[in-house]
C-alpha cells in the first residue's frame, strides 16, 4: 500500500539533522525498495496560494494559505505492506526530530 509522508518542520526552530542525515535516510528507503518518490520543497517565501470564490473569480496571494507554526518542507511517497511499516519509516525520518513531525496519509487510488 502506498503512503505519503508529509514532512513538517517547526518554523521557529533549526533542525539538528544534517544533509548527510537526509541522504542516509533516502538511501535506506531506496535500498529497502520502499521509496516511490519524494521531494524537498523550496523556501516558504516562494509559495503562492490560489483560491476560487463562489463567483468563479480567482484570488492569488503570495505565501501559504494559513499561518502555522509548522512548515511543510517536503514529502516522500512509500510503498509498504501496511500502516505499521509506514509509521516505522516516518519515525526514522530526520524531519520527525526537534519539534518536527511526519504526517502519514494513505494514498487513495481510484480506477478511472
Amino acid at each position: 500500500m502506498k503512503y505519503m509522508l508529509l514532512i513538517y518542520a517547526a518554523s521557529d526552530q533549526q533542525a539538528s539533522c544534517t544533509v548527510e542525515d537526509w541522504i542516509a535516510y533516502e538511501k535506506e528507503m531506496k535500498d529497502a525498495g520502499v521509496l516511490v518518490s519524494g521531494h524537498s520543497l523550496a523556501d516558504l517565501v516562494t509559495a503562492t496560494t490560489v483560491q476560487v470564490g463562489q463567483d468563479g473569480r480567482r484570488t492569488v496571494t503570495d505565501g501559504p494559505f494559513a499561518e502555522t507554526r509548522e512548515v511543510l518542507g517536503g514529502y516522500d511517497i512509500i510503498d509498504v505492506p501496511d500502516l505499521d511499516a509506514a509509521l516505522e519509516w516516518a519515525a526514522k525520518c530526520p524531519g520527525s526530530r526537534d519539534g518536527g513531525a511526519v504526517v502519514v496519509r494513505p494514498i487513495a487510488e481510484f480506477d478511472f
